[in-house]
């Protein structure tokens, strides 16, 4: 449940995406990404964690215009997807682009209305405006919960790195400590978490199994 709190720390994140779709569209740029290599080389880290011997279902936590969408139909032959944004804007793109998918939804939400086998997320810790860092984490975590709470096989996701390079930092984006949020998932959520911090990228991804 969201609670007011949230959402108003949330208004603000999804007027900055409102503005990043309308300045350029359904693409990478759209989602504040710099390119769709950059953007597929993160989605290949965060679908390390899915078990491909199987039909799977899937929660795209902060889905934008539906890349990940794209991306898995390339690549999966059978999975039910549900996309959930805060961003009006961005789910009428998705529900644009992707009108034909008959396996994918989108909804308008904080959060999943269903449980799914695993829930990615991708991107949506990058940007915190004016919050700070601890504020940041508490959501983060909150948000951590939502996807352990909605997945039943395991889920990912990825945060900017307080490993980047300081000349480079931006004072509205959060960059998170590694260590601290291994060993956060590994204290509320599974012992059998993946941290991927090689991959080439100011960017590193959590994978949590619920079962090994």
């Amino acid at each position: 449940m969201v609670t007011e709190q949230v959402s108003n720390l949330l208004t603000p994140i999804a007027d900055y995406f409102a503005a990043k779709l309308a300045e350029h569209g359904a693409e990478p740029r759209g989602a504040d990404w710099n390119g769709p290599e950059s953007q597929n080389l993160r989605f290949q880290q965060l679908c390390k964690v899915i078990r491909v011997d199987a039909p799977f279902s899937i929660n795209d936590l902060g889905c934008g215009y539906g890349a990940l969408l794209d991306y898995l139909s390339a690549r999966y032959p059978s999975f039910d997807y549900l996309g959930t944004d805060i961003s009006v804007p961005m789910i009428e793109a998705a529900r644009s682009e992707h009108w034909r998918c008959p396996n994918a939804a989108f909804h308008m939400a904080a959060e999943p209305h269903r449980v799914a086998d695993y829930g990615i997320a991708s991107g949506i810790f990058n940007i915190r405006l004016d919050n700070s860092d601890e504020a940041w984490f508490r959501y983060l975590c909150g948000t951590l919960n939502v996807l352990d709470r909605t997945s039943r096989l395991g889920f990912a996701f990825n945060c900017l790195t307080s490993y980047s390079d300081a000349e480079k930092k931006r004072p509205e984006l959060y960059y998170a400590e590694p260590a601290r949020l291994l060993d956060h998932c590994m204290r509320h959520y599974s012992r059998h978490v993946a941290l991927l911090h090689d991959y080439g990228l100011y960017d590193f991804t959590v994978l949590v199994r619920k079962c090994p």
